[in-house]
């Protein structure tokens, strides 16, 4: 069979194959040539192995990798796609095939790789599972669950509303959908930008994927066969979002050793056996670190056993994605509700019988039902209208998303798509106690769906459709801001959106700026300083000088307000895992709920105005003389910490801006999250359609194609979406330029 791969000027793989299959394999080797050393960290971050390259920063995911059985699910999973789907089964491992060939030849032109001594491992069929699996596990943000106990712990119930919001851990879209009566051609345009970690290489790759079957164009995951999240078919579109819904569960677990091993209390008041055995995590600068991996009825132990000291704690700003610090747990001891589906405040810690000690376990959907959701990407790829796709989300299983898909007929879908246990209150908000009943899954939620409103749909992580499955959204003002600039005319056109991907007004300084306003008796200095942000257009512009002082007296407010009495229990987390530490940060919480806080009613007896003037003073006293983009700098994470983007280029936008690039107000300016990919699928004419990464197509340091579009990317471009065959570059699939013949793979080498 044959093989055919093309590059566009932006160094995009266009690759053309017989069949569905020997595509995947042509996708495999295309993504081990262009992305050698992401793929294999990602591997070896689904094993929980990657400290035996990386040293011991490394070591707190693999720790967490290991216990949350992140390989042994993903393993399940694809036995299981194998029984209940061989024909997916098949096409995931012709993909594996495809990067075993393409990993020696990536790897000898990655200099990652001789920089670690680490030699390129051979993919098993599981491991595209594993790498979608440790890619989302934090996707639904478990770990919030963990501050929402702790805040009620010391401040009540009411703290649950103040600090529900999204913030530096969560990872969000912006996605709209005009459908033909609203755009220039009469036909729909899709657009928007996903919200993760800016990483080097970047978290999607550009492809095109063409066979006789199909024809698509889109974002893939590296690790992953298909186009699951971005693509244009031609006839139909997509796009998604994360729809902020509670999926997964932590339960306390009372935990005792037996001479059988270890014992786990049940609601039927027995004591159940828990599956446990010991592994070894190699660590390539220190000794090995052996864990105790272990599990009860509910699920994977994730923290409290066994119990080891604490070392040096991680960046607030990481977001769990690999904390910079050796691995540190305690035996976690978090008071339990007063009643399984009450939810109340906890009266103290519970008595235990000697011998006996509490745990955390991690419940999540795929190690319960060994499904990842790879049924729906064959579907997609093959699907010609929203009926297709409508279908094909049917199967989607994780991370829980809302979809927009639109079609060249005129059909339109808003919906959401996943799973999402049925359990109770206290499971979805709080730690439930696996010993009292009441807290097991009772089936699955039906998903939602959507309306388009005068042609329109917006999703931007806000309360939508997915509102009765999360508990922690996004505050409105991105989707607000959205609806009204596409409001601001009838019709739209390919070329507009950008000018929506990058606007930066920031609805959520009014909170601020109107305590500003009540202020009095200032200093000359801080009353011209409060005067000037009052009259400031409220844009996070890159040149801005206001915007940088807004963004100096916010962060001052926040640590003002940090370092108040009333939230001084907060101040220093409880012992759980590094990895979930930073949803435990008080400043970034603080940050992230400012709005709610400063427009409280009542805030446990804090003087906010005086809060307020204290930071307004302080600023005013050394008044920055600089830009936003000054300080407010990408800082993408990477594997090895060198090359060092500690000068990054600097950023326009805010967190609650439309253009999402999100600072950390009162610990950095800096900014480790924003857009991973932006968009524009057009339904009139798929060579209108737009698209642009932050970085480039070639995850090689040096390569032409390294860092090509971050221009594009900073001033808000994009490249063109090309699938005209005559326009683009034959190359030889090794990733040499110029005539090359196609590849000719044998009947033997046939997966």
């Amino acid at each position: 069979m044959t093989i055919e791969t093309y590059r566009d000027a932006w160094g995009i793989p266009h690759l053309r194959a017989a069949d569905a299959r020997e595509l995947a394999r042509a996708q495999g080797r295309v993504t081990a040539d262009d992305r050698a050393w992401q793929l294999e960290v990602e591997r070896h971050r689904a094993q929980g192995t990657s400290a035996s390259f990386l040293g011991a920063p490394a070591v707190a995911w693999d720790v967490f990798a290991r216990r949350a059985r992140l390989a042994d699910t993903a393993r399940r999973c694809f036995e299981a796609l194998e029984r209940r789907d061989p024909e997916t089964a098949q096409w995931v491992r012709a993909y594996v095939a495809g990067v075993n060939e393409g990993l020696p030849a990536g790897a000898a032109r990655t200099p990652e790789f001789t920089r670690t001594g680490l030699a390129p491992g051979t993919w098993e069929p599981w491991h595209p599972l594993g790498v979608w699996l440790a890619t989302h596990i934090l996707f639904a943000g478990f770990p919030a669950k963990l501050w929402r106990e702790e805040a009620i712990r010391h401040l009540g119930e009411e703290a649950v509303p103040l600090f529900a919001t999204d913030g530096p851990t969560t990872a969000g879209s912006n996605g709209w959908l005009l459908a033909g009566s609203r755009t220039a051609t009469g036909h729909a345009l899709l657009a928007g930008d996903p919200h993760r970690f800016i990483e080097a290489p970047g978290v999607y790759q550009q492809i095109r994927l063409a066979c006789p079957e199909f024809d698509v164009v889109g974002l893939a995951v590296p690790g992953v066969p298909g186009i699951a999240h971005f693509a244009h078919t031609g006839t139909v579109a997509w796009s998604i979002t994360n729809a902020m819904a509670d999926y997964q569960d932590l339960y306390r677990e009372r935990l005792r050793r037996a001479e059988t091993g270890v014992e786990a209390l049940a609601p039927d008041g027995t004591w159940t056996p828990a599956a446990h055995h010991t592994e070894t995590i190699e660590i390539s600068d220190s000794p090995s670190v052996q864990i105790e991996v272990l599990e009860t009825p509910r699920g994977p132990v994730i923290a409290g056993w066994p119990e080891h000291p604490q070392t040096s704690p991680p960046s607030a700003a990481d977001g769990g994605r690999t904390p910079r610090a050796p691995h540190a747990e305690h035996l976690a001891v978090v008071p339990a509700p007063a009643a399984a589906d009450g939810g109340q405040p906890p009266q103290g810690p519970p008595a235990h019988a000697d011998g006996e000690a509490e745990a955390l376990a991690l419940r999540y959907p795929p190690r319960v039902t060994h499904d990842l959701g790879f049924s729906a990407l064959l579907p997609l790829l093959r699907a010609r209208h929203v009926t297709d796709v409508d279908r094909a989300f049917d199967a989607w299983a994780e991370p829980v998303n809302v979809v927009h898909a639109a079609d060249t007929a005129g059909g339109v879908l808003h919906r959401v798509a996943g799973r999402v246990p049925v359990r109770s209150r206290t499971n979805r908000t709080r730690l439930a106690p696996a010993w009292l009943p009441g807290h097991d899954w009772q089936g699955w939620h039906e998903m939602p769906y959507g309306d388009l409103t005068d042609g329109v749909a917006v999703m931007a992580n806000q309360r939508g459709p997915a509102t009765p499955l999360g508990v922690e959204f996004a505050s409105p003002h991105r989707a607000d801001r959205i609806r009204a600039l596409l409001g601001e005319r009838r019709t739209w056109s390919a070329a507009d959106m950008a000018a929506i991907h990058t606007d930066t007004h920031l609805a959520s300084a009014a909170p601020l700026l109107d305590r500003l306003a009540a202020l009095d008796d200032l200093t000359p200095p801080a009353a011209g300083l409060r005067d000037r942000l009052l009259a400031w257009d409220r844009r996070m512009d890159v040149g801005s000088t206001d915007a940088a002082a807004y963004a100096a007296v916010r962060s001052a407010v926040v640590r003002h307000l940090a370092a108040h009495p009333a939230f001084a229990a907060l101040t220093e987390p409880p012992a759980h895992p590094e990895v979930l530490l930073p949803w435990l940060a008080l400043t970034p919480r603080i940050a992230f709920a400012l709005e709610h806080l400063l427009r409280a009613e009542k805030l446990y007896g804090v003087d906010r105005p005086a809060a307020v003037r204290a930071a307004v003073e302080e600023v005013a006293a050394g008044l920055p003389t600089g830009t936003w983009g000054d300080t407010h700098r990408l800082a993408p994470w990477q594997a090895l910490p060198e090359p060092s983007y500690d000068d990054g280029p600097a950023l326009s936008g805010d967190h609650d801006c439309v253009l999402c690039t999100s600072a950390v107000p009162g610990l950095t300016d800096r900014s480790a999250r924003g857009p991973a990919a932006r968009y524009v699928w057009d339904l009139a004419r798929r060579d209108d359609s737009r698209w642009v990464v932050p970085f480039g197509a070639d995850g090689v340091p040096g390569a032409p194609h390294h860092t090509d579009q971050l221009p594009l990317w900073l001033k808000g471009d994009l490249a063109p979406v090309v699938t005209d065959w005559d326009r683009l570059e034959r190359v030889d699939p090794t990733g040499g330029t110029g005539p090359a013949s196609p590849t000719e793979l044998t009947e033997e080498n046939d997966v």
